[in-house]
């Protein structure tokens, strides 16, 4: 890295932490931020959730609006992207025998949501087979335009997957379902600061996203993107004080799924002191050296495993994350094994009747952390049979 950064994060430094895509880190100043705001909370209970908040709220989207490229009337703030997924899934204008064309390297927990909600409407969540390795974007893009009917109602689609780590092109994606006048709906859990997000030119019409991986706030801060002309479809999973308000805000869909009765919604509030401290170390280059590192060892890593990378190493696909296929029963007990006797936290995930283990690469991380993992997986193939 170009420069050490490490002294920033709270991360214990007796691990090496190789899976910030999970739940992301904080960094010190706005964990501090954090705190200040919930003791000013503790301080004066009242003003800060009816007076002070709701202003600290709108200065926090006007500033995550401006990073985004949208008006700041279009976001609502909300936990995590599983919250936004529901609140999207639970309102669709789904008919019998409608489909919802997706991939089949979607997040476990948003495929479950849209099958909740597809059985419910007699819908098909249709999860069209994606071929690994990726040859191209347009390799990617014949695939998955192969799985619509005049069914599809809906492209629900990450801009990048959890398990397999890779970056999918999702504004030829989301323009070539325009150009098919379909919605399309995009899982932004890993994108916004990892890589450009700009909703003025992405033609998403609905867009979810964190904060607190990639942009490192606390946990908990995340955020609902919706076209102005589809905002009355989607009714709020709290009904509360928003529906006709007393005094409403020049934003309904605002009051509607912003204003959810009592909770400490500090962590939405120190998303402006998040963008202050990537300006301020130019986050930038930071992301570009992370790539730069993610991927000189993408190859190397995958060839442990007898595999190849799962797309092109280069930008379009892979950027601060990188997945390897693996052949384990026992997945769970791998990443048990690593984390208990290598101090080595990283994920191995199960997704349908395969297994991925991908590595994060963010500012702390740096080459003696990767030359860690390898030795100790070189290690697990000689002394156990946890890896096949």
């Amino acid at each position: 890295m170009s420069q050490d950064l490490s002294s920033f994060f709270l991360l214990r430094k007796d691990i090496t932490y190789l899976n910030f895509g999970s739940f992301g880190a904080c960094v010190k100043p706005v964990f501090e931020k954090y705190q200040e705001f919930q003791v000013e909370l503790e301080q004066e209970p009242v003003q800060f959730i009816t007076v002070t908040g709701p202003r600290y709220i709108e200065q926090s989207k006007q500033a995550l609006a401006s990073f985004l490229n949208c008006n700041a009337k279009d976001l609502v703030f909300v936990t995590n992207p599983s919250y936004a997924v529901n609140i999207i899934t639970k309102s669709f204008p789904l008919q019998k025998g409608d489909e919802i064309l997706t991939t089949d390297l979607e997040y476990g927990a948003c495929d479950r949501t849209w099958n909740y909600y597809c059985e419910k409407a007699g819908a098909v969540y249709k999860r069209q087979p994606i071929r690994l390795p990726l040859e191209s974007k347009e390799d990617f893009i014949e695939q998955f335009f192969k799985g619509a009917t005049e069914k599809t109602k809906l492209v629900f689609i990450s801009h990048i997957t959890s398990s397999t780590g890779l970056r999918l092109p999702v504004e030829e994606i989301c323009a070539e379902a325009k150009r098919r006048g379909l919605m399309t709906f995009v899982d932004g859990a890993h994108a916004p600061a990892q890589t450009h997000v700009d909703l003025s030119t992405l033609q998403a019409d609905i867009y979810t996203g964190t904060c607190h991986k990639w942009m490192m706030t606390p946990k908990g801060s995340s955020f609902l993107y919706v076209k102005k002309e589809f905002q009355h479809l989607f009714d709020p999973l709290v009904i509360s004080w928003g529906y006709k308000a007393l005094f409403p805000s020049d934003s309904i869909f605002h009051d509607y799924h912003q204003m959810q009765g009592t909770r400490d919604f500090s962590a939405f509030l120190t998303i402006p002191a998040a963008l202050t401290f990537m300006q301020e170390h130019n986050w930038e280059t930071v992301s570009q050296s992370c790539r730069k590192l993610t991927q000189e060892y993408a190859v190397s890593f995958c060839a442990l495993f007898g595999e190849q990378p799962l797309a092109p190493v280069n930008d379009a696909f892979i950027l601060q994350l990188c997945s390897a296929p693996i052949k384990t029963k026992e997945p769970e007990k791998l990443q048990s094994v690593l984390y208990n006797n290598y101090q080595i936290e990283i994920p191995v995930m199960r997704h349908d009747n395969k297994c991925y283990i991908r590595y994060s690469i963010q500012a702390f991380n740096s080459e003696k952390d990767l030359l860690a993992l390898f030795d100790a997986i070189r290690d697990i193939q000689k002394k156990t049979n946890l890896i096949e």
